[in-house]
């Protein structure tokens, strides 16, 4: 099995219009999907196995706190193979240039809190609340070497 990662372009707003409905229910969909990626306060990735799509995780900052909000849409066919700590633990380095912390809204989905947890997202003050956040540190950014064509992560 061949993986890979990209950066999610303003060009590819598709992607994210396809995986948004399996990343956010209902109403939520147009904020995280609209006009994607026309801002240097969004930010995503999207993991392509055998060259066929497998997942998205992509970010916005919709209130200038330098919080931003998380989406995640791993494609059902690719469930349980890793797709998304593959592209988490990237994401994490690359969030961490723009962003102080994320937060993500796991109410439509709670069996994936212990994904999150073991990225070290933990639940906000109300051990009810379904919204979990991670403050970033800003590291030197590691990008993958093997195979790595710099051009693949350049607008």
């Amino acid at each position: 099995m061949s993986k890979e990662l990209y950066f999610l372009r303003s060009s590819e707003q598709n992607i994210v219009n396809t995986l948004v409905q399996i990343a956010q229910p209902g109403e939520l969909q147009n904020t995280y999907s609209e006009l994607y990626s026309l801002t240097t306060k969004d930010l995503g990735l999207y993991a392509l196995v055998d060259k066929e799509i497998a997942g998205a995780i992509w970010s916005r900052e919709l209130d200038n706190t330098g919080i931003a909000r998380l989406s995640v849409a791993i494609v059902p066919e690719f469930k349980n193979e890793g797709i998304g700590s593959f592209m988490m633990e990237q994401f994490l380095q690359e969030a961490a240039t723009r962003y102080t912390a994320i937060s993500v809204d796991i109410s439509h989905k709670p069996k994936s809190l212990p994904f999150y947890e073991k990225f070290g997202f933990v639940q906000q003050n109300n051990p009810s609340s379904l919204i979990l956040h991670k403050a970033l540190e800003k590291k030197e950014i590691v990008r993958p070497t093997d195979g790595y064509d710099s051009s693949r992560w350049m607008d």
